[in-house]
């Protein structure tokens, strides 16, 4: 599954317009941050997309959970976000 890659540019509506259609398509979407800007946009479009879903009659919980990611060479800590069905 592809992660969807949020940063703090990312435009809250198209991030959540993806984040539903993965759900509807896979059952779940993961959703990965890094630093506080991308983190803020990544929360505002789980919190979009929950609606989106809910139209579908789709309730969605978001787990949170850091990852290690491997940026030109350094290790960088990521805030994933798995959204998935209650």
């Amino acid at each position: 599954m592809t992660v969807i890659k949020v940063s703090s540019q990312s435009r809250t509506s198209a991030v959540a317009g993806a984040i539903a259609g993965v759900v509807r398509e896979h059952r779940r979407a993961e959703v990965q941050a890094i630093g506080a800007g991308a983190v803020n946009q990544a929360i505002k479009a789980v919190a979009i997309a929950r609606g989106y879903l809910q139209e579908d009659g789709l309730d969605v919980i978001c787990i949170p959970e850091f990852t290690t990611v491997e940026i030109d060479g350094k290790e960088r800590t990521a805030l994933r976000l798995v959204v998935e069905p209650r």
